[in-house]
């Protein structure tokens, strides 16, 4: 649940504050004089509490992540309001979508900057790698904005934002340890075993922080009883190591500067097909290195932010369909994402003001699928926002051009206005259009993915038009001293919907590419609640309901379940044991197969229980089963879409000095 604020800042205090017009302390040091509710950032790149942000916008913090096991961000957003973790694999590979979203109009950021490889290997070929990029031992919080938001973030913010917030380095000296191992009761294999440790402290007292973070998971191939092929594997083998550190100088009380580096190693392994009698091996190795440098300023009447953000991405894709249909040559593949970026804020009377350009270079390398040679693509855009104090009413005008040097200029702008009834309720809502060009792979004709179960491939069509959508939502939020609750309608309009073709009766193709649906809709409404039982026990939960429709065929757009609800019953039963148990709704939902068409798959649910246990102010325990029911998949869903993982126990287990 949210902690009620008792009151609401409107942009000019909050202004006042993030210039330092009001506050004496340093940039680390900030001083907390009344309790806030949650701060986001994702929503105007300025603070906003939750009931506040122009936005619909949910967080996950770092506190309650350590409860649960997480293995990626997939598992860490899987209980948000209008998030829906979708299959993208027959062995387990998953996608975050949002409102009935597609994963590539999901914008993944660390840090207010975007990651991305899917040039160097398709969302078409179940690409999930990013959502294991970021070691869970490092985020402090989860922002996830639901909604479009690409008036300050780009085309890819069509569906919304998932923007992780790092841990930052400490003065105080800080270190911890984590260890947890996960153990399925049905099938053969599958164990987890994932480790982390983590460090931070001054390296020059007040002046120098540093902090570093390692976390390794291996996670065995998990076959199941339950596969039309039981050679297949459910579940890949994943082998994932990653290292992360950031360094920051407090130049004085009004600058800081901030280099932070990581390394990802992520090696998967399958043998898949499962809906057939061959069983192909998918060897896949992602190593993944990122260098960011981050100048912040604080001055008289304005804020700065300057920023370059380098992102390499090497592939090697093994995967024996792609190897033998290439003469033998395992796949190299490189992404190169370069990305600068500055910002300023200022307040003039009661506007606060927030502009700013970027310019990113995307390089892409493949040995076997660029035939014609490396590819690079330049992107600019420059925004700007404007939010304005009305008495009780604050409205927020923005809007972002973006510059594509194969597409050419598109304008998104976006309008939100939050009206305060009272301190605690408001109603909001707002509208937007975005842009989204085609990606390398969907418009280059001389890339080629193996697809169709290695029975046809997937080329990009030079003719694809760009996407274009408008999008608006109305809702209201309400927050009391022991309860809160709130609900959002949202429609979006989608013309010119990039998909790729699909088998179908009477159409197999050897080769397949890219079209454009001439319009598509996603609407639908959110529902949100949360209740203090007691001084121990809490019920919090939501409902989505999501109406995906291909406007051309009247047809419901595959895998996007019209239903979708959860349900998280929190129980401090001791000082040091805290239980919880966790319901999820899956409603049916329309799946693709290849040869047949579209084919409704049913409902399922799961349950999960679990706990922690604080033996000592610094050891930690934590425990749980996952899927305790044991729930199954109809025959549609366990043949071409994924299967459900079995009952799983776990344990963990924690210190920190």
């Amino acid at each position: 649940m949210h902690t009620p604020t008792g009151f609401t800042r409107n942009p000019i205090q909050r202004a006042l504050l993030t210039l330092g017009l009001v506050a004496t302390s340093g940039m680390t040091q900030a001083q907390e004089p009344v309790e806030l509710s949650t701060m986001v950032v994702s929503a105007t790149q300025t603070e906003h509490s939750e009931l506040s942000a122009p936005a619909s916008v949910s967080v996950i913090t770092r506190e309650e992540l350590a409860e649960r096991r997480i293995d990626n961000l997939a598992d860490a957003v899987d209980e948000m309001p209008g998030i829906n973790i979708n299959p993208s694999s027959t062995y387990g590979r998953k996608e975050i979508k949002i409102r009935g979203m597609d994963s590539d109009y999901t914008l993944l950021l660390v840090n207010g900057r975007r990651i991305n490889s899917r040039d160097a290997l398709t969302s078409s070929y179940a690409n999930d790698f990013d959502l294991s990029a970021i070691p869970v031992a490092a985020i402090e919080r989860i922002e996830v904005i639901r909604g479009p938001m690409s008036s300050l973030y780009g085309a890819d913010a069509i569906g919304g934002v998932v923007n992780v917030i790092l841990r930052k380095p400490t003065n105080q000296t800080e270190a911890s340890v984590g260890y947890t191992y996960a153990h399925p009761s049905e099938g053969d294999n599958g164990d987890t075993h994932k480790v982390s440790a983590y460090t931070s402290g001054a390296l020059i007292e007040d002046k120098l922080l540093a902090n570093l973070i390692l976390e390794g998971r291996d996670q065995a191939a998990w076959q199941s009883e339950q596969s039309t092929n039981p050679n297949t594997d459910s579940r890949e083998q994943q082998q994932i190591g990653s290292v992360l550190s950031n360094l920051t100088w407090l130049l004085n009380e009004q600058q800081e500067l901030n280099l932070d580096l990581s390394y990802n190693q992520d090696e998967r392994d399958a043998l898949w097909n499962n809906s057939g009698f061959s069983t192909p091996r998918n060897q896949q190795e992602m190593q993944r290195t990122t260098l960011g440098l981050t100048h912040d300023g604080r001055w008289d009447r304005f804020t700065t932010r300057a920023r370059y953000y380098y992102e390499n991405v090497d592939l090697e894709d093994n995967s024996e369909l792609t190897v033998a249909a290439n003469g033998g040559v395992i796949g190299d593949i490189e992404q190169t994402n370069h990305t600068l970026d500055g910002q300023v804020t200022s307040l003039l009377g009661n506007h606060l003001l927030t502009g700013g350009a970027e310019y990113r270079i995307t390089e892409l390398e493949h040995n076997l699928n660029l035939q014609g040679g490396d590819v690079k693509v330049d992107q600019s855009a420059a925004y700007l926002q404007d939010e304005i104090a009305l008495g009780d009413l604050n409205l927020t005008l923005s809007g972002r051009v973006d510059h594509h040097d194969v597409y050419g200029t598109e304008f998104s702008p976006r309008a939100y206005a939050v009206y305060n009834l009272t301190d605690n309720w408001v109603i909001k809502g707002g509208a937007g259009k975005a842009f989204k060009a085609p990606s390398i792979a969907q418009s280059d004709e001389n890339y080629a993915v193996v697809a169709c179960r290695g029975m046809c491939v997937v080329t990009g069509n030079p003719n694809l038009k760009p996407e274009t959508s408008v999008s608006y939502e109305l809702g209201t939020l309400y927050e009391a001293e022991r309860w809160d609750a709130g609900i959002t309608l949202f429609y979006n309009d989608i013309e010119d919907m990039i998909v790729s073709d699909q088998w179908g009766p009477g159409y197999r193709p050897p080769v397949m590419t890219y079209s454009n649906i001439n319009n598509a809709t996603i609407q639908g409404v959110e529902l949100m609640s949360g209740v203090e039982l007691t001084d121990s026990l809490d019920l919090t939960g939501n409902y989505t309901l999501v109406d995906a429709t291909d406007e051309e065929t009247n047809e419901e757009l595959v895998q996007t379940p019209q239903h979708t609800a959860n349900a998280r019953l929190q129980w401090q039963a001791t000082r040091v044991l805290n239980t919880f148990a966790s319901y999820q709704y899956t409603g049916s939902q329309q799946l693709a197969i290849p040869g047949v068409g579209n084919t409704k798959s049913d409902a399922f649910h799961t349950l999960d229980l679990g706990g922690t246990v604080q033996a000592t102010r610094n050891l930690g325990f934590k425990f749980g089963v996952t899927n305790v029911t044991d729930t199954e998949r109809d025959d549609v869903a366990s043949s071409v879409d994924t299967i459900l993982m079995g009952r799983t126990a776990y344990v963990g287990v924690s210190y920190q000095l």
